[in-house]
């Protein structure tokens, strides 16, 4: 999570609001009085000022379309964060957010992150990722990650662009209250689908590097 927005939660969120953390796995909100993950409790890292305990972590599939084990409207503010872009159902999630909680924060790649050469291998973004995304004041929209995007040089940012992103420009932040629009965004065209990913590195300048220098990192960075 983005430091700045951790301590916006902080001071936001009062000693009697009953916090969920969605998501939070390997690193959960210390500050959530519950957490909903699919890993089991004993497999994060723990962290100072643990409010949740075993017996408030709730190990499912967020994703399984069957009604989180918490009423209507039982939290205060609900903690998603860099738990979308890799689930299979993002859109069910949301549903469930909206419906077990008051308002909420929601934090995920920025597609200039993700549609990054490079990250963390010969590759664009993050290999786990399932979905781009694209967030406003008060929507979400999930695009399915295509192959496509790994050999189109004019989809994705060349070699170390993503190590000149600052934390802000990394991420993209949903603050909401109440209720956010979501929906899954798909395209029944190659061409559309193309021009949206062309996107964010057109408003950049497009690709500054040809392919042949993408493909000699990567054989550096593969030992081929």
């Amino acid at each position: 999570m983005l430091a700045a927005s951790h301590e916006r939660l902080l001071a936001r969120l009062t000693d009697g609001d009953l916090v969920l953390d969605v998501g939070g796995g390997f690193s959960p909100f210390a500050r959530a009085d519950c957490v909903l993950d699919l890993l089991p409790y004993d497999r994060r890292r723990a962290v100072p000022g643990e409010r949740f305990t075993d017996e408030t972590w709730v190990e499912r599939d967020a994703c399984d379309h069957e009604s989180w084990p918490f009423p209507d409207a039982q939290f205060d503010f609900a903690v998603c964060s860099h738990t979308l872009e890799d689930v299979r159902d993002p859109v069910f999630v949301c549903s469930e957010l909206q419906r077990v909680a008051r308002a909420g924060y929601i934090e995920v790649p920025s597609r200039l992150e993700e549609q990054s050469w490079g990250v963390v291998g010969p590759w664009v973004g993050w290999s786990h990722h399932r979905w781009l995304v694209d967030a406003g004041a008060d929507w979400i929209r999930f695009v399915a990650k295509p192959h496509a995007i790994h050999g189109q040089e004019a989809a994705h940012f060349p070699p170390g662009f993503h190590a000149t992103l600052t934390p802000e420009e990394r991420v993209q932040q949903l603050w909401w209250e109440g209720a956010f629009d979501f929906s899954e965004r798909v395209f029944t065209e190659a061409a559309e689908l193309d021009a949206y990913l062309r996107e964010p590195v057109d408003a950049r300048g497009g690709p500054s590097r040809g392919w042949r220098a993408r493909r000699r990192l990567a054989r550096r960075v593969s030992g081929g």
